[in-house]
């Protein structure tokens, strides 16, 4: 089994000795109970990460000691999911599904159908919500760079993400053409800019205006499958279609 991953602060691995210090130190400490001698990964949620080993633990730190520094290069293409913001808790599990498949930015949308909606004064505790999800899942799934996680976007945002992809994609349940046999643009595998930009639509759907938004700015609609799946769940499943029609799986 790999080693358990902890995440520092920007320049941390820099150093020979490395202390975890304040939530994550007391996580490594008191939650996951590190001890003297065992081997950690800190990464800095950027690319960078180095192997470690423990040698010292208190009661909210851990000092560890690098053995081994690497750099993990960005997958390409990169993908961005702009994910219809999902009902109750629904919304931290999307986000800890697709950043476990990999997902490389994560776009909040306030689609017209949505349930949920981010009033001002509560959209920041939101969006905190989700980017500590990320964090929280980008740690169990070993990853040395957490996904970003964006402001929320309006519709003519997303539009806008799409238009900019070399791929934009768009679920839909009626849509003639399948994602596993969608043709792919020649050397999206080797895109570095672009990327692919998926987007999830709500539980009630996409509105005519919104489906007209997103063809006009160039996406593709496309099909999972016979089955029709939550607007939470709908982007884990797209993504890992993804991951291994680009080649990144």
């Amino acid at each position: 089994m790999t080693p358990p991953v902890f995440l520092t602060e920007p320049g941390a691995l820099d150093h020979d000795r490395v202390v975890l210090g304040g939530a994550e130190g007391r996580h490594a400490a008191t939650v996951r109970r590190i001890s003297v001698g065992e081997v950690v990964d800190l990464a800095d949620g950027a690319g960078n990460r180095a192997r470690c080993v423990v040698t010292g633990v208190g009661k909210d730190t851990v000092t560890c000691v690098v053995e081994e520094r690497a750099r993990d290069s960005a997958p390409r293409p990169p993908i961005t999911v702009v994910q219809a913001l999902p009902k109750g808790d629904r919304a931290e599990l999307a986000v800890e599904a697709m950043t476990e498949a990999g997902v490389d930015t994560i776009v909040p949308w306030a689609a017209e159908r949505c349930v949920t909606r981010w009033k001002p004064e509560r959209a920041a505790k939101a969006l905190a919500k989700w980017r500590s999800a990320a964090r929280e899942a980008g740690k169990q799934a070993r990853r040395s760079r957490i996904p970003e996680v964006s402001e929320l976007a309006s519709t003519r945002g997303a539009a806008s993400l799409v238009s900019g992809a070399a791929l934009g994609i768009v679920l839909h349940e009626d849509a003639p053409e399948r994602l596993a046999t969608l043709p792919l643009p020649a050397g999206i595998a080797e895109d570095g800019t672009g990327g692919v930009v998926l987007v999830v639509g709500p539980e009630g759907g996409l509105t005519d205006r919104e489906l007209h938004a997103f063809d006009e700015a160039g996406a593709t609609r496309v099909l999972l499958g016979p089955t029709v799946l939550r607007s939470s769940t709908a982007g884990v499943a797209a993504l890992a279609v993804l991951q291994a029609r680009c080649g990144r799986w």
